[in-house]
């Protein structure tokens, strides 16, 4: 076990920025707000992250290229914790595809950007170089 691991396997918080990409403070505030509570506490009041915890920070993480509001992602965790007993409902598989369809129409939205960067990046290298020569060379 390093020093980033408490007890039973557990992650500090610094480990679980290392892990998900993201800054103490977002994981701190993320905590504040209750959106992803940390399962334990050390005795010294340290956050301590399970692998679920991580899973779903992650989770989130992919939410935010994809500009999902913080309620959406708290919305989002209940549906998936709805969706993790033998008798998930109705209702959370139909918000599920409703997320889906969210999450593919932001996702169509990013690649017309991505697209149109692309032109753009184009359009400046012909400018840089209007003979056309290889500024590799």
């Amino acid at each position: 076990m390093d020093d980033s691991e408490g007890r039973h396997g557990l992650l500090h918080i610094g480990a679980v920025a290392e892990r998900t990409g993201l800054s103490l403070r977002t994981l701190r505030h993320y905590d504040e707000i209750g959106l992803v509570t940390p399962s334990q506490r050390s005795e010294g009041g340290f956050r301590l992250y399970s692998a679920e915890d991580v899973e779903r920070i992650l989770l989130i993480r992919r939410m935010k290229p994809l500009d999902f509001s913080l309620e959406q992602m708290r919305e989002l965790l209940e549906v998936t914790d709805a969706l993790e007993g033998p008798d998930a409902p109705e209702s959370a598989r139909r918000a599920l595809r409703e997320f889906e369809t969210y999450a593919l129409a932001r996702r169509d939205a990013l690649e017309r950007k991505v697209a149109m960067a692309d032109e753009f990046l184009a359009r400046l290298g012909e400018l840089s170089n209007p003979a056309g020569d290889d500024p590799k060379v």
